[in-house]
């Protein structure tokens, strides 16, 4: 008797002990899963995180980007330019292209006419050259030059077709005015900035024989602007001072005369101007009415926009 309750106490003492074995690998083994989970949860957290940090920084760049992009500027908005620059046949190239999608372009007379509409919201933006673009914004608060540049282009001075004795002088003129360092000395005072760089003027002990006519537009600063600080109304500036300086190789004194610049090219070509300067960039349209001469400049074509940050 003693044996049996013995050997059934023995019994129920194992089978609790299997039974709490069982519960242990239970609880372990949903701790075991619980802990999987958790960690597989932070990690999608972290990841989905990391993935909306780098989509808001691609954004950003994005935005950033197009908002510098001249294109993506340009596209679909009111576009402002001088009549008859190449500006105005770059826009209108790019329009008919279908590259700048239902963009509009308006022309102007005057390159600061376009700036004024600019600031009068009448345009989203104005297409123009770098050197009288820094100027407009310099003179306009509220004004911003994008950083890309639309285009960039070569200047040279236009003659007529049938005058290519005029056309060898002007290159051999030029030539020497670079090798001599004159050129670089007009366009440091003009252009670079340069500290002690003065404009051109003519040397002593030059016989003139005769003059030649420049037909420009003097509009367009700082190649070419009225200027009425001595006390009368002058035109001057880079191309003034650059043609001045080939006049006076050839032994010709300098007139300029102040018409529209898409009226430059026909005055030319009839014979009423001897030559045409005014930061004319060479074109194979232009190419079929006149003669180009080397270059001497290189332009570069901007975007002015309202300066959002500013306001």
């Amino acid at each position: 008797m003693k044996l049996t309750k013995i050997l059934a106490a023995a019994l129920a003492a194992a089978m609790c002990l299997s039974f709490a074995a069982c519960g242990g690998e239970e609880s372990s083994s949903t701790a075991s899963t619980e802990s999987s989970v958790a960690e597989s949860s932070v990690e999608e957290s972290s990841a989905e995180e990391s993935s909306a940090a780098e989509s808001s920084d691609s954004e950003s760049s994005a935005d950033t980007g197009s908002a510098d992009d001249p294109t993506a500027v340009l596209t679909d908005a009111r576009i402002g330019v001088q009549l008859g620059t190449t500006g105005d046949q770059y826009i209108d190239g790019d329009i008919a292209d279908g590259l700048l999608g239902d963009a509009e372009i308006t022309r102007y007379s005057k390159g600061m006419e376009a700036v004024q509409a600019l600031m009068q919201d009448k345009l989203d933006a104005v297409v123009i050259d770098n050197e009288p673009a820094k100027v407009f914004v310099e003179e306009n608060e509220g004004l911003k030059i994008l950083d890309t540049a639309y285009t960039e282009e070569d200047y040279a001075i236009c003659i007529a077709k049938d005058n290519t004795e005029l056309l060898e002088q002007f290159n051999t003129a030029i030539a020497e005015l670079k090798e001599d360092g004159t050129l670089q000395q007009i366009l440091d005072y003009y252009i670079n900035g340069v500290e002690g760089a003065e404009p051109y003027t003519s040397p002593e002990g030059i016989t003139y024989d005769g003059k030649l006519v420049m037909a420009t537009n003097a509009e367009f600063p700082p190649y070419e602007y009225h200027d009425s600080s001595s006390g009368e109304d002058q035109i001057v500036g880079l191309d003034v001072d650059f043609a001045r300086a080939i006049c006076d190789k050839l032994g010709k004194e300098l007139e300029v005369t102040d018409i529209a610049f898409d009226s430059i090219i026909p005055a030319v070509d009839s014979g009423k101007a001897d030559f045409g300067a005014a930061g004319m960039t060479v074109t194979p349209d232009r190419a079929e009415n006149v003669n180009f001469t080397d270059t001497y400049c290189t332009g570069i074509q901007v975007v002015i926009v309202k300066d959002t940050a500013a306001e």
